[in-house]
């Protein structure tokens, strides 16, 4: 903590009993282990160590819906601010 004092910097965790700051990675696991991971069976090691690095990109971040986003995936919302400020000003686009 003094360090991080030192660089004029705080630690991103609150204190003790605060789960909040977890919650976001917490979900993101949960669904990688019960949507990706959970009774797969794989044919190699490597294949069982590759296979979690391809959802986020394939699965969760394609189709996923998520709250902080009002419920749109994250490539939903760049799409929806595009068209919206293309709408709003057509040489934008």
């Amino acid at each position: 903590m003094a360090k991080l004092a030192e660089y004029g910097r705080t630690a991103s965790m609150g204190r003790k009993g605060n789960c909040w700051d977890n919650a976001p990675s917490e979900s993101f696991f949960n669904s990688l282990k019960s949507e990706r991971v959970h009774g797969a069976t794989y044919p190699t090691r490597a294949d069982a160590q590759a296979d979690p690095f391809e959802y986020p990109e394939v699965l969760y971040h394609r189709s996923g819906r998520h709250s902080t986003l009002g419920y749109s995936s994250p490539v939903q919302v760049p799409q929806d601010w595009i068209g919206k400020h293309a709408a709003q000003d057509p040489m934008a686009a």
